[in-house]
């Protein structure tokens, strides 16, 4: 259940209750997509760093290691050692992003698996199979990822299936969460609004799943090759035709300076593999800018990667000694640059709620975006 507690102008401060636990919202979901986070960060070091929920997804754990043996396990929770809110996603985005020979039909895709090449089909009642075997404390709604840029035509259709998809997924997550042997027979349901940056279409759609009452509403098929302007655009317009009093998760987004933007607009929940991936690259997250720790400026440097910092990386360990062990190619490396970075995000979050509590939301963000632009590097 969703509990608005206050907003400032649009932006929301809640908290969804779920069998796993709270979330306060605005909330940053830290992504593992094959039940761990790239760079070495095990779910013990979520759990210092802030973090409130974690998010996986369907279509590769479905190929690897199978949700079958997951659900044997006693579900994805169980099995990383995890505790709090899990997210799958759908599969949909993969599906659509990965296999190179694909074929839409009503009933499904039919499609090759990028590991092995094995022939997959994966519809709405499959999505909602494989996430009920994985036990995530929330589903998304299976959907088509329609290509940008697309016509009129195509996205129109293609929303419309994903409308049609929608029912057959409320519909089997109903079935399923009825079942004796299902682990979580609480699993909530989040639709998925698409339409491109198409506004009449986002806003019809938005009103067409908002008739389906479920635990949340997603915005889809953003942050794809579209101008973060024509995203704000879009995310403007689309979230005022969905429930105020339910969560609303931009998918796949996105920068610091994005989440700012989408959260005045009315946003709730964020993933986005910035944080782990750039850490991998030797890029680090701070409030006066991007930070590539493998600059030869750093080689002497013994500050921490921000002064302040109460990260588990910044209270030990300097610029100097992380850039050598990247310049060594050493994984210790990569995984104190993520999990500073994680922690910036929820640390982030964090500042974001309490800005929009003392309705301050504004002057918070300016400051934000203020100090990102000085710009490390």
């Amino acid at each position: 259940m969703y509990k608005l507690i206050c907003k400032d102008g649009r932006a929301k401060r809640g908290q969804l209750t779920t069998v796993h636990g709270t979330i306060q919202t605005p909330v940053f979901m830290n992504v593992g997509t094959i039940a761990a986070i790239k760079g070495a960060v095990a779910t013990t070091d979520l759990q210092q760093i802030g973090t409130q929920v974690q998010l996986s997804n369907t279509y590769h754990l479905h190929v690897r290691p199978g949700d079958k043996i997951v659900k044997q396990l006693c579900g994805l929770h169980k099995f990383m050692v995890w505790d709090k809110p899990i997210l799958t996603d759908s599969g949909g985005f993969q599906v659509f992003s990965l296999a190179g020979l694909r074929k839409i039909k009503e009933e499904g895709v039919y499609f090759n698996s990028h590991v092995d090449g094995r022939k997959i089909f994966m519809g709405p009642e499959e999505s909602m199979q494989i996430q009920s075997n994985l036990a995530s404390t929330i589903a998304m709604a299976f959907d088509e990822c329609p290509p940008h840029p697309a016509t009129r035509d195509y996205m129109e259709k293609s929303v419309a299936r994903t409308t049609r998809w929608l029912e057959r997924c409320k519909k089997e997550m109903n079935r399923l969460n009825q079942l004796e042997d299902t682990i979580n027979k609480q699993q909530m349901l989040f639709g998925i609004n698409q339409g491109g940056t198409f506004e009449d279409i986002r806003i019809e759609h938005a009103k067409r799943i908002t008739e389906f009452d479920l635990d949340g509403y997603a915005l889809g098929g953003l942050a794809v090759g579209e101008s973060h302007d024509e995203m704000y655009r879009i995310i403007e317009e689309t979230v005022p035709y969905l429930p105020e009093a339910k969560p609303v998760y931009l998918m796949g987004v996105g920068t610091p300076a994005n989440i700012l933007e989408a959260v005045e607009r009315g946003v709730d929940f964020f993933d986005c593999v910035y944080p782990a991936r750039n850490g991998r690259h030797g890029h680090a997250y701070t409030n006066h800018g991007k930070m590539n720790l493998l600059n030869a400026k750093y080689e002497l440097d013994s500050e921490p990667i921000e002064k302040g910092c109460q990260c588990p990386t910044c209270k030990h360990y300097s610029r100097a000694y992380i850039r050598h062990l990247l310049k060594a190619k050493e994984m210790l490396g990569l995984r104190l640059i993520v999990t500073h970075n994680l922690y910036f995000y929820n640390k982030m979050m964090e500042e974001i709620r309490e800005a929009i509590e003392k309705q301050e939301y504004a002057a918070y963000k300016k400051r934000k975006l203020d100090g990102f632009a000085c710009g490390e590097e």
